[in-house]
């Protein structure tokens, strides 16, 4: 049988308009190609060939540092007085400094209990410590049963504070600078900050007031994350991946070389001078923490990271939820950068290499370049290249620079390890929205100053309820699809096809995967699904 051209199923009208467009499209194309496309990505693939360099250099020096930690053993109790806090025959419980615990929640309904149970566990002497609950919970129903597991509490003999107000200016930051307001909180020499998720365990002031008792330059001791719920799904076992680098080198490396690092804004204590003297809580960005950390250093205070101390806590386990967070957590710093850079670089009170840390290390590349390389390079420009062959990219920063990035991102959970194929596809698509988060933060734009409280599930879904609840979700088309995640994919599935057909890179295979993952996300098909109320 003769094969059927495409003339004997289309009229000639319609072959003769369709290769009059493929036609006009290809002209403009070549036209445009040489005098603006080809030069406009050369200069993209230089500056993002630069910024690479950058984070694979900062990604080396910490990985020797964290060797050299590692390799000497040097624990923070060697290098800072640390024993333990001694009974005083004369002076009794008055011998223990007094301490705050503060616990900000907004309509936490399945992990309250936790949290305010963990906290009022804590050992200490039950008249040397306050529990202080901040709760801005806008549901009647959970500000009532806060209260109640609040009087609960206080009927056991323990010192328990329950505290609303009228409004949430400032979000968190307004909570904790609101309770510090109290009267009862001026005889307290530091606090403890935990997030309504955190359980930290029955010693855990034991092991961090001792610090701050015998080394008066120590302003925050931090602790270290465990994740209760990283085998929930896939995408927490990607979170716990990025985590787990962030604690096992990121604060490690701060903590062990400038003595700074960012306060991760919960399951740490300070020392209440320290925080007075810095200025208190600010609410002028998302991240309160960062800015109450930076602003301590910049003052000469000294933090300490415990590495073997661990806080156990809850991951986002939605997409949505992880989402909002990573907007926050990308946005804020970006802000803060801009906000700080200058009154960072003008200090007097810190050395001139601690400020290059601060600015360049801590806020530049961890902060801003890495975000951007990882989406602009990897998912736009590298792609963009295989409809360019004029335009090439040094195998170094196609291949070595990436692959030995992903390895030593790897270290901090060696049992993910296997799916580390699986991480590099999640980040590469969170990258966009860390991305865009980052220059709304730059540009001070619309969503700048967005909080949205991050979702806790609890022990909900160990409920037989909730599973089978879990299995039959509803969900609006729109709160599903998004868009942005959906036209990158398209734009690399484009691309991976023409690279099939035409190219000579033959970086089809990934390029697929990238979209498909792209795609996924863009239809909201990542994560737990929890069934709208």
């Amino acid at each position: 049988m003769e094969r059927l051209s495409s003339s004997t199923i289309l009229p000639d009208s319609f072959q003769g308009a369709r290769d009059d467009i493929t036609g006009q499209l290809q002209l403009v194309w070549d036209q445009a190609k040489a005098p603006l496309v080809v030069p406009l990505l050369r200069f993209l693939v230089f500056i993002c060939l630069g910024l690479s360099v950058m984070l694979f250099l900062e990604k080396v020096y910490m990985g020797v540092v964290i060797s050299f930690v590692k390799l000497f053993r040097r624990r923070p109790e060697k290098r800072y007085k640390w024993e333990p806090v001694k009974d005083d025959v004369e002076l009794g419980n008055s011998a223990y400094p007094m301490v705050l615990v503060q616990i900000p929640m907004y309509n936490e309904r399945e992990v309250y209990q936790l949290s305010i149970g963990a906290a009022c566990g804590l050992s200490w002497p039950s008249d040397r410590i306050i529990i202080q609950v901040l709760d801005d919970s806008t549901d009647p129903s959970i500000k009532d049963l806060v209260e109640l597991e609040c009087q609960r509490w206080a009927s056991k003999g323990i010192n328990i504070k329950y505290e609303i107000r009228d409004n949430r200016n400032g979000y968190k930051a307004g909570a904790l600078k609101e309770g510090m307001k109290h009267s009862y909180v001026k005889q307290c020499d530091y606090v403890a900050i935990f997030d309504a998720d955190f359980q930290p365990e029955s010693d855990f002031l034991w092991r961090t007031i001792p610090f701050l008792v015998h080394n008066p330059e120590i302003a925050l001791v931090q602790a270290r994350w465990k994740f209760v719920n990283a085998d929930e799904c896939l995408m927490t076992r990607m979170q716990e991946m990025s985590l787990d680098y962030h604690f096992t080198v990121e604060q490690e490396v701060g903590s062990s070389t400038y003595a700074f690092f960012g306060f991760n804004g919960t399951a740490g204590v300070w020392r209440l001078a320290a925080l007075n003297e810095a200025g208190g809580w600010k609410d002028r960005t998302t991240v309160e923490d960062m800015d109450l950390a930076v602003r301590a250093s910049l003052r000469g205070w000294k933090f300490v990271y415990l590495s073997d101390l661990k806080v156990k806590n809850e991951l986002p386990s939605t997409f949505k939820a992880y989402r909002y967070q990573q907007h926050r957590w990308s946005c804020g710093p970006a802000n803060l950068f801009k906000k700080m850079a200058m009154e960072i670089i003008r200090n007097k009170k810190v050395k001139p290499l601690k400020k290059f840390h601060v600015v360049y290390s801590f806020f530049f590349v961890r902060k801003i370049v890495a975000h951007i390389v990882t989406f602009v390079f990897y998912c736009i420009v590298m792609p963009a290249t295989v409809l360019t062959p004029e335009v090439e990219i040094p195998k170094w920063g196609t291949v070595y620079i990436p692959s030995i990035i992903t390895l030593l991102n790897a270290v901090g959970t060696p049992r993910s390890f296997h799916l580390i194929i699986f991480w590099i596809l999640f980040e590469n698509v969170m990258s966009l929205h860390r991305t865009k988060a980052t220059f709304i933060g730059l540009l001070e734009a619309g969503r700048v100053n967005e909080w949205i409280v991050t979702d806790k599930l609890g022990d909900a879904l160990k409920t037989k309820g909730a599973a089978k609840a879990l299995r039959k979700p509803r969900f609006r088309i729109g709160e599903r699809l998004h868009l942005l995640e959906l036209a990158v994919g398209a734009y690399l599935f484009f691309i991976g096809c023409y690279d099939l057909a035409f190219g000579k890179n033959h970086c089809f295979i990934f390029l697929f995967l990238q979209s498909f993952a792209f795609f996924i996300a863009g239809v909201g098909y990542v994560g737990t699904f929890v069934p709208n109320a």
